[in-house]
């Protein structure tokens, strides 16, 4: 198959890109580096399957005009604004990043006539809900920016996928940890624990309490629901995640154990969320994801563990 990968660059793209490359796909990745990295990419560029475009994808005629003569069977879109504190600083950034280079992606396929879509989406689209969130959930009411585009991004995909008889797959991902991870809590805590290891800043009361699910695990799920399961024409959506979590202080715990760090004083800043636009706790229904054949392989504790120890091996 031909496959374009948007945000391929990316901590989660990196890796979907090199199990399609694995199954031996043709695989165009489309990335500006705004989060992603050269080096992430580096390591495809003699496998003579792989091309890559530096493309500001949001910019939707530079994008569509530069890949007008491409003809792929299936568009993975994953870039985005995926910080949602720098998003929650400046609402152009998820405007931008995350909303706009959808409505690209829509186009293009529109005017190229592909069929096939992934979307990643996210838990926040969900707003501050204290019920199990389950995909039919309605009265979604996202509190922050980086949710409000990607569920902006969802109705136009809803759009775009019936005007066009498209086949496509939403996955509303939880928070996703593993290898060469770029930004998050784990990421932050190893950063501080650097600067200094006798004390670490946590943002809230420690309290904060999320599935934590490991990339190769999602990876796995997503070839499953897009190339091991023929896609059907309309939307299928799907929480995926794990059924576990893991709160803000255990995470600190499993970094300092792991990474070394002993008799390290915790400084809460307080209140139970870490920035405004911070949803403190939530937890997926995954019947509908579990019943189609598919669980994480990892619990969220599990995730956590493994992804400090690849920091401290790498």
């Amino acid at each position: 198959m031909k496959i374009l990968v948007t945000g391929g660059a990316g901590f989660i793209g990196t890796h979907l890109v090199r199990e399609l490359l694995n199954r031996k796909n043709e695989v165009v990745v489309v990335d500006n580096f705004t989060l992603g990295h050269q080096e992430n990419v580096d390591c495809f560029k003699d496998n003579s399957n792989y091309k890559f475009y530096n493309i500001d994808i949001a910019k939707t005629e530079e994008f569509c005009d530069k890949l007008k003569d491409e003809k792929f069977d299936i568009v993975y879109h994953l870039a985005a604004n995926s910080d949602i504190q720098k998003g929650g600083r400046n609402p152009e950034v998820d405007y931008n990043d995350t909303f706009m280079t959808t409505r690209s992606v829509l186009e293009l396929m529109r005017r190229n006539g592909c069929k096939n879509l992934f979307f990643s989406s996210t838990s926040a689209v969900y707003g501050e809900k204290t019920e199990l969130l389950t995909e039919t959930a309605g009265d979604l009411k996202p509190i922050s920016y980086y949710g409000a585009a990607k569920l902006a991004s969802e109705s136009f995909i809803d759009s775009y996928t019936y005007m066009n008889d498209f086949n496509t797959v939403i996955f509303r991902f939880p928070n996703v940890i593993g290898p060469n991870l770029t930004h998050g809590v784990i990421y932050d805590f190893t950063r501080k624990l650097q600067n200094n290891p006798n004390e670490l800043e946590i943002l809230g009361d420690g309290s904060q309490t999320k599935p934590y699910i490991y990339v190769l695990d999602l990876i796995d799920a997503i070839i499953k629901f897009t190339l091991e399961i023929p896609m059907k024409q309309g939307i299928e959506i799907y929480n995926a995640g794990v059924e576990t979590a893991t709160n803000v202080t255990t995470i600190a715990n499993i970094v300092c154990e792991e990474l070394g760090y002993k008799n390290v004083k915790y400084n809460y800043t307080g209140g139970n969320v870490g920035w405004k636009g911070d949803v403190p706790k939530f937890q997926y229904d995954l019947t509908k994801i579990h019943n189609a054949g598919w669980t994480a392989s990892k619990t969220s504790d599990e995730a956590v563990r493994e992804t400090v120890r690849y920091i401290k091996e790498h």
